[in-house]
């Protein structure tokens, strides 16, 4: 092999795990975020390169291509000319507003931040449905058994994040389940659990208190170890809990992006859910699952 062809591969792997550079040092996982909770074996910058690589193929697919913001700039300064006689409260009003926006034009569809768990890697996205991202990704690849990634291993989407503590979690819960099981919405669920880096909450009572709320949204809802509509996902690290619901979760090995594509017709004969939340999931007959993740 010529030495050319071996520099091109260099340069094609540093531009490959560029962004993952980032990953030390960076911002770190706060409430507020929504994203994509990945874990990993060992390598955790080449999770991150991993995960811009496959994120951004199907983003691009979901989304269109990511157009980072370089407009509205010849509007802003017209509307500064406007206004100089502005005082001075409404003139940095909106030089606060310009800041804002400006920072979002320019911020990345997919940035990794810091997870506070090793071997955990999480993905802030912006402008983005985590939910329906990720059980796309997890659909194509159970369909079409490709494996794309090495060292992932499950990729979590996170819809909400609340601070890690009993009151918090059950006072954010009970606005955040509303979309899959408020009434007239309803569906068989369980619950998964993990916690890192943490030791002030208690499994068994974080279950207890979210399975009541979802009951108090609708008596219909119904827990089912074997084969749930729905699957909520609490992940906790440190003082931040990292909530979803997702549909597939036994189909698609705990969202494990490695076990998915071993995955045979034979194991699993039922077809993946439609991505949108008010679509009914088809019941699937699976082996049980347990009410709390390992």
């Amino acid at each position: 092999m010529s030495s050319e062809v071996q520099k091109g591969k260099k340069r094609g792997k540093a531009q490959y795990l560029g962004n993952a550079k980032r990953h030390k040092g960076g911002k770190q996982l706060e409430v507020g975020m929504q994203g994509i909770l990945i874990t990993c074996n060992m390598n955790e910058r080449k999770c991150v390169g991993e995960a811009y690589s496959l994120l951004n193929e199907y983003g691009d697919l979901l989304y269109g291509a990511e157009k980072l913001g370089e407009k509205d700039d010849m509007a802003s300064g017209s509307e500064e000319e406007e206004e100089d006689d502005d005082d001075v409260e409404v003139a940095l009003k909106k030089e606060v507003d310009q800041i804002r926006t400006s920072t979002e034009k320019n911020l990345c569809r997919f940035q990794s931040v810091e997870s506070g768990a090793n071997n955990v890697v999480f993905i802030r996205t912006l402008n983005v449905e985590p939910e329906k991202l990720v059980h796309h990704i997890l659909k194509d690849l159970f369909t079409t058994k490709k494996k794309k990634t090495r060292v992932i291993l499950r990729m979590l989407p996170v819809t909400g994040t609340c601070r890690a503590f009993p009151e918090d979690l059950k006072k954010y819960a009970e606005t955040f389940f509303e979309p899959w099981f408020k009434a007239p919405n309803k569906g068989t669920f369980q619950i998964v659990y993990k916690a890192r880096n943490n030791n002030h909450m208690n499994r068994d009572e974080v279950i207890k208190d979210l399975a009541e709320i979802v009951g108090s949204l609708n008596p219909e809802n119904k827990v089912d170890l074997s084969n749930p509509v729905f699957t909520i996902v609490v992940e906790i690290i440190k003082i931040v809990c990292c909530l979803s619901v997702v549909k597939d979760y036994t189909l698609f090995r705990k969202y494990n992006l490695q076990e998915v594509v071993k995955t045979t017709k034979e194991e699993f004969p039922q077809q993946p859910a439609n991505d949108d939340k008010d679509k009914a999931q088809e019941q699937s007959k699976e082996e049980p699952v347990p009410a709390t993740d390992t």
